[in-house]
């Protein structure tokens, strides 16, 4: 206990002045920076605020899913629906891990399923710590989860079809085909390495507590969170035929919330056309205004299901959106950092700094350097579709004129963002998941390094070799 907490002696600022520092920084950079347009004061107290407005859906989405959250977990369903879960796994809790991840891939890799999975980070957490692992396990399984999937998109519209679209409009025809089957050996690689490595880990966790390297407070913090204490002994709550309705409506949340991000018709199918009625957007078109009001709505129905009264429907509520009013805030303040560099040009000026760079190189060399170049820029501009937009433009002709693959350009884009937005501090979704689930970012770099290694030479090595055999 004493050397957990010596080894925790120094400690990194709150996500929210690490944040502020990068912001800072950037501010001043600005002023050096032929082109770029000088930050202001102003301009650095406003990011933030400005970070929160551009990302005020996200933001809302997350206190409405807090709000669903603080009813379900009052009715206990949750509690004795995992506990039933573990104690049929006895003895074969790692199952959860490989299955876990590689579900949340399937959704990174088939439609970007990345903001979307903050929901789960309750659910998924509280089942990890029950099964006898620590809130680390729970972060790494959904983060590298649905991140190796974006890492190897295959049919991401927001990933894929952007950057195809974008390389279209300059002219520059792509094959789908291609791209689909090179980011699925990315996918499947990074997958494999992160399932290796998380499983490692919480292996060594369970046998025994203190190989964990979150700290004794952050454990204590976890514990009392998901379970009710600091001890990490689960109390035993009767799952009873009511909790179990209440569990199934909960996972019929879920079940919609899916189905209506998936983006149906971008992939010809048409079935949720005239499902609209509910919130005027049809099933596949939903997004996070259309989820949030969806989990209102479940909200009230688990809270009558359970025979809870309007005002406890409402205390419960409340008390659940409290609870992630701090997720919310860091989602505004990293989104902050995109706003100035936009505001000051620092991000187009990087974007053609950078493809400069890459002028007359041989292929391995070109492959490698335009990785790093799109992990750099990720680390600004975290959105995948937004970094396609701007720099697909400008990256694809410049590989075509050098006699390069536009469909590796695209690859190497999707690897190295997707690297970066493992582990990035600028991205909401690693801050959001990071602080509901009570693990400093500080543990969080600790344990994903060696992973993001693994994961960048194996990337190297497929990009290399497809960039000199496809031409």
């Amino acid at each position: 206990m004493d050397n957990k907490k010596k080894k925790k002696s120094f400690k990194l600022p709150t996500a929210y002045t690490v944040l502020l520092i990068i912001t800072a920084i950037i501010a001043i950079v600005s002023h050096f920076i032929p082109g770029a347009i000088p930050a202001g004061l102003s301009d650095f107290i406003m990011a933030p605020i400005n970070g929160l407005n551009n990302s005020i859906d996200i933001a809302i989405f997350v206190l409405l899913i807090g709000g669903f959250l603080g009813i379900t977990t009052k009715t206990g369903a949750l509690d004795a629906g995992i506990a039933s879960v573990v104690s049929k796994l006895k003895g074969k809790e790692l199952i959860l891990i490989p299955v876990l991840m590689f579900l949340f891939s399937l959704g990174g890799t088939s439609f970007g399923m990345s903001e979307e999975t903050i929901a789960f980070t309750a659910l998924v957490t509280t089942t990890m710590i029950i099964a006898g692992f620590d809130p680390l396990v729970s972060v790494a399984t959904i983060i590298l989860g649905s991140g190796c999937g974006v890492l190897g998109s295959t049919v991401n519209p927001f990933l894929v079809s952007v950057s195809i679209g974008s390389l279209n409009g300059s002219g520059i025809e792509v094959n789908q085909g291609v791209v689909i089957a090179i980011n699925t050996i990315l996918w499947l690689s990074s997958l494999l390495i992160s399932i290796y490595f998380v499983m490692n880990y919480a292996k060594k966790v369970y046998q025994n507590k203190n190989e964990s390297i979150l700290s004794d407070l952050e454990i204590e913090h976890a514990n009392e969170a998901f379970i009710g204490n600091k001890s990490g002994e689960e109390g035993v709550v009767e799952f009873t035929q009511k909790r179990k309705i209440v569990l199934a409506l909960f996972a019929f949340t879920f079940i919609i919330m899916v189905i209506g991000i998936i983006p149906w018709e971008k992939f010809g199918i048409n079935i949720f056309i005239s499902t609209g009625f509910l919130t005027g957007s049809s099933l596949g078109n939903w997004w996070f205004s259309e989820l949030g009001m969806w989990f209102v709505i479940m909200s009230v129905i688990i809270g009558i299901v359970y025979g809870m009264k309007e005002g406890e429907i409402v205390d419960a509520f409340l008390a659940g959106a409290a609870d992630m009013v701090g997720v919310a805030l860091v989602i505004g303040v990293s989104r902050g950092i995109s706003v100035i560099m936009a505001t000051t040009g620092l991000d187009a000026y990087v974007l053609a700094k950078a493809s400069g760079v890459l002028v007359g190189m041989s292929p391995i060399i070109f492959t490698i350097v335009a990785y790093l170049i799109y992990m750099a820029l990720t680390f600004f501009i975290p959105s995948t579709s937004g970094l396609a937009g701007l720099s697909m433009p400008i990256f694809g002709p410049l590989a075509v004129s050098l006699g390069f693959s536009p469909e590796v350009i695209i690859s190497i884009f999707s690897a190295g963002s997707g690297i970066i937005n493992l582990v990035t501090p600028t991205s909401g979704v690693i801050m959001g998941t990071l602080a509901i689930a009570k693990v400093d970012y500080e543990s969080w770099v600790k344990f994903v390094t060696k992973i993001l290694i693994a994961i960048f030479i194996a990337s190297a090595l497929i990009l290399s070799i497809t960039m000199m055999v496809i031409k």
